[in-house]
Formats: structure tokens, C-alpha cells, sequence
């Protein structure tokens, strides 16, 4: 058991195609991700990563085909909160979505469904999530990760990687790291985590 992520985790990535999707993806399936399908709308029956990779034209479609569970969101700001609420509406159990600078308006609405769904959202704005040598979403280097029991919740990107790094040097591992995000309204708080890594019997403490 971990937190919100493991081995077993069926990813979807959209926003695939774009220069970040892409990128992250090459990233997260190395560290040994499992990375089932990317969405970009209109590049539906295109592979990718070197033909090893299916691109569906939506959410919907792609977890029908692939029976996903969680997908990351590389989608620029303006199309992101659509991005989030087909992935509520296609009833994806964890979204993280990593786009930085969404409107708060759209958020409002974002938040609204999130909140009525059965969905678990993690950012926006956020470094992602990684169980150590299991599963990463997201932009945490997975080379300054060291296995161990210590949860990491943070609001920020570069002071999960400190927190991290400092956990390490102290002779300790890390179970999962967790980046909520910064922005003004966000999908889970400090909170809301907290009470996964409570139930998650490989974390034996936590550095907030």
C-alpha cells in the first residue's frame, strides 16, 4: 500500500503530444510508471514515444481502452480546467495535474465537481506525487529519492526536493512525496493528505 499511487497505478497523460507531456512522460515511464495512454484531442489513433504509446482523442475513450484510474495533466492553463473536469466526468480516481497559472474563475468550477465526485484532485500548480521505487507522476526527480517510511507534504515544488534531499542525509527514506500545489484553490489540502498518510501503513512519519 502506498499513498494515492503504486506499481499497480494505470496513468493517463493528457496533453501527450505537447513538449512537456512528452518530456515528463519519457521521465515517469524510466522510473517504471505505468503508463497506459496519452489524450490529445484530434491526435486519436497516433502513437507515440517511439510507437509505444496509444494517443486517444479524450478522456472517456482512453480509460475505456485502457481501463486507466489516474491521469496527469500537462494542458496550458487556459484549457486545463476543462482538462480536469473530463477526467471527473470520466470518473478517474486520481488526477494530478501539474499546469500552473489556471484562472481562478475556471477553478471555482473546478472545485464545485471535485467536491460532488468521487475523483481525488492534486494541484494544480503542483510537482506531482511519487511513491519511491514504485510510481511517479509528475516532475519530482526520481534520482533524489531513497525508499524509506517518512511521508512528504508540501505546498511547494523546490522545497519537496529539499525536504527530500534533507530526509535522505539524516539516514532516513522517503514512502511517498506529495506536492498539493500553491495556487489559491486547489483540489486536496494539507489536510486531505494527511489523513492517507495516517492510513498508509509504510509511512511511520511525516515532514510537512
Amino acid at each position: 500500500m502506498s499513498v494515492l499511487i503504486d506499481k499497480k497505478t494505470k496513468i493517463i497523460i493528457q496533453g501527450f503530444t505537447g513538449k512537456m507531456g512528452t518530456f515528463h512522460a519519457e521521465e515517469m515511464i524510466k522510473y517504471g510508471s505505468n503508463v497506459v495512454g496519452g489524450v490529445t484531442p484530434g491526435k486519436g489513433g497516433l502513437k507515440a514515444l517511439n510507437d509505444t504509446v496509444d494517443v486517444y482523442n479524450s478522456v472517456k475513450e482512453a480509460k475505456e481502452a485502457t481501463n486507466a484510474n489516474t491521469s496527469i495533466i500537462f494542458v496550458p492553463p487556459k484549457f486545463a480546467a476543462n482538462a480536469i473536469i473530463e477526467a471527473i466526468d470520466s470518473k478517474i480516481d486520481t488526477v494530478i495535474c501539474i499546469s500552473e497559472g489556471i484562472p481562478v474563475k475556471d477553478m471555482i468550477k473546478v472545485k464545485s465537481r471535485i467536491d460532488n465526485s468521487d475523483t481525488t484532485l492534486v494541484g494544480p500548480n503542483c510537482p506531482g506525487v511519487i511513491s519511491v521505487d514504485e510510481c511517479k507522476l509528475g516532475i519530482i526527480p526520481g534520482f533524489i529519492c531513497k525508499k524509506g517510511t517518512i511521508g512528504i507534504l508540501s505546498k511547494s515544488g523546490t522545497l519537496t526536493y529539499e525536504a527530500i534531499d534533507q530526509i535522505i542525509k539524516e539516514g532516513f527514506g522517503v514512502s511517498t512525496a506529495v506536492g498539493i500545489g500553491g495556487d489559491q484553490i486547489i483540489g486536496s489540502d494539507m489536510i486531505d493528505i494527511l489523513k492517507l498518510f495516517n492510513d498508509d501503513p509504510k509511512t511511520e512519519g511525516i515532514v510537512i
